[in-house]
């Protein structure tokens, strides 16, 4: 078996499940139905660093909420793609539409919805608090749960490995918001 180190040499793109993986998977409703989720800013860093390194980012998530389409622009996420029902068709059209193959992909899921995605990346990723199922498939576990960092962590580790990540002398990072 290959360690999933080795495979992120290819990564060219990650995609990430919303609820669970950028968020802990609590969702606060209001009495006009809003929703309110937390994420954790050091992704957010972490996700606009990415994109600007040109790394394409996506959100594959069965929820929709004007609020994860407004922070992920606000990421620099152009591909944002919720409500989605069969979330492996919606991967396979992303692969094609930016010309990537399964081994340039990072996915990282949390729960069952997640599951068929995952099987046909480049490397399988999963926060520490994922189902079970999750876990059994993922090439890699971060250490940190949904929602508080393991975002940052796998994208964190591809860019050192490329070379990628902060440069002290590099002044781009300065103008990153969150």
């Amino acid at each position: 078996m290959i360690n999933y180190k080795e495979k992120l040499h290819d990564i060219k793109a990650f995609v990430f499940d919303f609820d669970g993986v950028m968020t802990d998977g609590s969702v606060w409703t209001y009495n006009n139905g809003d929703m309110i989720r937390c994420a954790d800013v050091k992704d957010g860093y972490a996700i606009q660093y990415a994109a600007k390194k040109g790394y394409i980012i996506a959100i594959i998530s069965g929820a929709t909420s004007p609020s994860i389409d407004n922070r992920m622009k606000a990421l620099g996420v152009s591909q944002c793609m919720t409500g989605c029902s069969n979330k492996l068709d919606t991967y396979k059209s992303f692969l094609a539409k930016n010309n990537l193959t399964e081994s340039q992909v990072v996915c990282m899921g949390d729960d069952i919805p997640d599951y068929q995605m995952m099987r046909h990346c480049g490397v399988a990723a999963c926060p520490a608090d994922a189902a079970t199922e999750i876990k059994e498939i993922s090439d890699y576990i971060s250490i940190k749960p949904g929602g508080h960092g393991c975002v940052r962590d796998i994208i964190e580790q591809t860019l050192r490995l490329h070379g990628q990540w902060f440069n002290p002398d590099d002044e781009e990072h300065d103008a990153l918001k969150w």
